[in-house]
């Protein structure tokens, strides 16, 4: 069995398998720039972030009611409790379905549908993570925020993600100062295309809890320093970064530089659909590439649910879960 684990870096956009666009573009009218399954496969082949973008945004049209999102949902879910995952924080990007016409309230109790009986049907709890587009403007994350807030009680944190070189996080202070006072919890993806100086940007200016990838925090041994007394988890994607061409293979990953410097590292699949692999897959082919030995993957899976959102009581058990299935692995 899989090691327990939560999934903390999860775009739900990015979960879209090709056989589910084809079903969606069918029921919803929707034509797509590709004649079959196999096609648009082979389609998730990118050069970096961007060429990667342009596709993912193109394939967002087939979503276009609540039953799309609901559905998108428990696919996902579906195949996370399969790879051992026990808790879930998902991204989701407004803007770019509101840009397309959809009602905010279409795409969250869409999501929500799912997300409410995630626990009971799959073993899974939830929190849901509003996202901001990074290459969009600081007025639209702004009028995002507020068209969000009757649905708050589904919403623990705001995100920023989408093209990052370009896009420093201070451009976003503002909307970030208004989630915090909203009650809203805060992460930030930096330091994946852009450089360290985004890490401390999102630390410092949009005081966040988590960086999304971080890989280059690597470059700046202050910060290393800093991230590792400070105990700021980094959510990594290793699949994701060999697909965006941010490291060129998978043994060539910083995790295990990671974990040697005592950062909160965690593993997880950012875009499974696109990038050839769900958490446990990342998981398991980053350890063999990389040698990492059973405790460290442990210690990966333990950084996952500290690093999480949960309350106390639960975390606690997901953790009581995971000593337990190191003790039958023995």
């Amino acid at each position: 069995m899989p090691i327990p684990k939560a999934e903390l870096h999860l775009h739900i956009e990015g979960t879209l398998e090709p056989e589910l666009a084809f079903a969606l573009a069918e029921r919803n009218g929707v034509e797509l720039p590709f004649d079959r399954v196999e096609e648009l496969r082979a389609a998730y082949r990118f050069d970096d972030l961007q060429s990667f973008l342009d596709l993912y945004y193109r394939l967002m049209d087939v979503l276009r009611t609540e039953r799309d999102f609901t559905e998108l949902a428990e696919a996902y879910l579906e195949r996370a409790a399969a790879q051992g995952v026990r808790h879930a924080e998902i991204f989701f990007d407004p803007q770019a379905h509101t840009a397309r016409g959809l009602d905010i309230g279409t795409v969250i109790n869409g999501l929500g549908a799912a997300l409410d009986r995630s626990e009971s049907r799959y073993g899974i709890t939830t929190r849901l993570i509003l996202c901001f587009l990074r290459d969009e403007s600081a007025e639209s994350a702004l009028a995002t925020l507020a068209a969000a807030e009757p649905y708050l009680d589904r919403i623990t944190a705001v995100g920023l993600d989408s093209a990052e070189v370009g896009h420093p996080p201070v451009k976003f202070v503002e909307v970030y100062r208004r989630a915090r006072e909203l009650g809203l919890r805060a992460v930030a993806h930096a330091g994946e295309e852009g450089p360290a100086s985004y890490v401390w940007e999102a630390l410092d200016l949009l005081e966040v809890e988590r960086i999304d990838h971080g890989l280059r925090c690597l470059e700046d041994e202050e910060l290393v320093e800093r991230l590792v007394r400070e105990r700021v988890p980094l959510t990594v994607c290793p699949f994701s970064n060999v697909r965006l061409r941010c490291v060129d293979t998978l043994a060539d990953h910083p995790l295990r530089r990671m974990l040697d410097a005592g950062l909160v590292a965690t593993v997880n699949s950012d875009d499974p659909a696109y990038f050839g692999g769900y958490v446990d897959e990342n998981l398991t082919a980053t350890a063999e590439e990389l040698g990492l030995t059973v405790d460290q993957q442990y210690v990966l899976a333990r950084n996952s649910f500290e690093a999480s959102f949960l309350d106390g009581a639960t975390r606690d058990r997901y953790l009581a879960e995971l000593e337990a299935h190191r003790s039958a692995s023995r």
